[in-house]
């Protein structure tokens, strides 16, 4: 799946693609075209993968179809609310005097003087 495409999109052509298989005399089981859908979509929606396999969730591809449009817009929301983080201390520092070079009494010795 391409970033920014609309899951709705991607499902759908994968639907496509799984009745044309049934016609050319290949059917696959409602199990596996689930599975081929759900390796089809990209990253962002690994958690939800991951819960509906944890879960044995037996969805139809078209409840599949309106599970992940679902998801896809409860994340757009999601992710435009900015976050504000405060932290103690963090603010603006004084700044630090300049240490003094340490002499301890004695002079540097030449080096180019014999």
């Amino acid at each position: 799946m391409v970033e920014g495409t609309p899951v709705g999109t991607q499902v759908l052509e994968m639907i496509g693609y799984i009745k044309s298989l049934e016609k050319l005399g290949f059917p696959i089981g409602e199990e596996l075209a689930t599975d081929v859908i759900m390796q089809s979509l990209s990253d962002i929606f690994s958690q939800f993968v991951l819960n509906f396999n944890m879960n044995e969730i037996n969805k139809t591809l078209t409840q599949l179809l309106s599970m992940l449009g679902t998801i896809e817009s409860n994340m757009k929301q999601a992710r435009h609310k900015p976050i504000l983080m405060v932290c103690k201390n963090k603010g603006k520092r004084k700044p630090k005097a300049k240490a003094k070079p340490k002499d301890n009494g004695k002079a540097k010795p030449n080096k180019g003087s014999a």
